[in-house]
């Protein structure tokens, strides 16, 4: 029977053509999600490339004036993706990953960020956790939004309850071919994924997968919640899209807004300002104030001689030093909101499995605001380190040639954090279980027999 059954729901013409274009659209975002590491990749080649080159180019022409030479060179710090990036793009959508900076002020360069087409800023990329989030409910809606009205608009369902002695296993019967089905669906694409894009069977690609499978079996206890209601095909169909738009559009679009609101982020503007008018008010103070402050911050440095009577760069680079420090508690507020914005976002999400099912795609990823913040954190970190390597050098003028340029090659920032199992798949079999088992007590209290 079961067999039967199955072949009989297959058959049908338009669930054919509805898991062809499905499989499709897969398709089609897992090649993209390969474009999109290879564009990563020729990004990380080419910065490097460019890092080599420049260098040596100026400490060709620069020879005599270490401080002259490090106001031109720049160092790469690269947020080099996993290859399950591919899967769900998330903040690397409009986010640089590869932070290119030179050793002075820091808050002027590290949210620099690359030029994007706003068409397709506006439209985003078709990744497969779009597909999977946002077009795979749409399929299960169409597989299961009949499957029961119509058996009573055909006149079939009073036969069918006599026969069978619960028809709600007959309910449950039909629901798990469908289930079959869009699982059959999810397992190729992402098998393909494997091969196409060449994704690692780690942890990673394994807390995705489940992920997408609870995602899955959320909107199947979804759509039966909606179907033993009993009412007709079209009233059942309206009310499963209107749950789509409501828990999948309305519900993240409001809360972003709300969190927007909550923790609004003037400190982006005020952070650059500051660090701008910090560093060029000090044109205009006595360079002995600029020392003293910049000797509060560093007191390692305060040994070398700085007021000699030529252009001093220690002086220079002590000006940049102090934009940073006057901007620094608004750099440090607008993570925090940020980082709030993050954590808050993180909660609601556990009331809406499609918004939780998002958060836990691209943070596992790595794409995330989370890993965005720690990549900024860590860009701090990365200049700090590149510049105190080479202010001893400046501050002493010592000889170009005497540095090891060799060794100056672009770093990678590593991502921290593993899978927290518990709270991947703690919303997903809350709410199937919730749902599930509220459309028995209804299938039940309605009567049907």
């Amino acid at each position: 029977m079961y067999r039967l059954a199955f072949k009989n729901f297959i058959r049908s013409k338009s669930v054919i053509i509805a898991i062809t274009i499905f499989l499709l659209t897969g398709i089609i975002s897992i090649i993209i999600g390969r474009q999109f590491l290879e564009k990563q990749q020729a990004a990380a080649n080419a910065v490097t490339a460019l890092q080599k080159e420049q260098i040596n180019r100026n400490v060709h022409h620069i020879q005599d004036q270490f401080g002259l030479l490090m106001y031109y060179l720049r160092f790469a710090f690269i947020n080099k993706p996993d290859p399950i990036a591919s899967l769900a793009i998330g903040q690397q959508d409009v986010n640089a990953s590869i932070q290119y900076l030179t050793i002075r002020g820091l808050e002027g360069q590290r949210y620099d960020t690359d030029l994007f087409n706003p068409y397709n800023q506006l439209t985003g990329n078709l990744d497969l956790s779009f597909v999977i989030l946002f077009l795979l409910p749409l399929l299960i809606i169409a597989f299961n939004f009949n499957l029961l009205s119509q058996e009573t608009e055909h006149g079939t369902w009073s036969l069918v309850s006599i026969q069978i002695n619960k028809p709600i296993k007959y309910i449950l019967f039909k629901l798990s071919i469908r289930l079959i089905v869009v699982l059959v669906l999810l397992s190729v694409l992402l098998t393909l994924a494997v091969f196409i894009i060449g994704l690692p069977l780690d942890e990673k690609l394994l807390a995705y997968t489940i992920i997408a499978i609870l995602y899955v079996v959320f909107w199947f206890a979804v759509s039966f919640l909606i179907i033993v209601l009993r009412r007709s095909s079209a009233i059942s169909a309206l009310l499963l899209l209107s749950t789509w738009v409501l828990i999948c559009l309305l519900v993240p679009a409001v809360i972003n807004n709300f969190l927007t609101v909550r923790y609004p982020v003037q400190e982006a503007y005020s952070t650059f300002i500051k660090q701008r008018d910090g560093y060029h008010t000090r044109w205009d103070k006595s360079t002995d104030s600029t020392m003293q402050a910049f000797f509060k911050h560093y007191p390692q440095y305060s040994h070398y001689v700085w007021n000699s009577p030529k252009f001093n760069y220690m002086w220079y680079y002590a000006m940049q030093q102090l934009g940073d420090d006057e901007s620094a508690a608004e750099s440090e507020a607008m993570q925090q909101k940020l980082a709030l914005r993050q954590q808050s976002a993180s909660i609601a999400a556990l009331f809406f499995p499609p918004m939780h099912a998002q958060l836990e795609f691209t943070d596992i990823a790595g794409t995330g605001l989370r890993q965005q913040l720690q990549f900024l954190d860590s860009t701090a970190v990365f200049h700090e380190t590149t510049k105190l390597h080479f202010y001893p050098g400046i501050f002493g003028d010592s000889t170009v040639v005497g540095e090891d340029w060799s060794r100056h090659v672009p770093k990678y920032f590593r991502r921290s954090g593993a899978v927290n199992w518990a709270s991947l798949v703690a919303p997903f079999v809350l709410f199937s279980l919730v749902l599930g088992t509220g459309g028995v007590y209804i299938f039940n209290r309605n009567g049907i027999k």
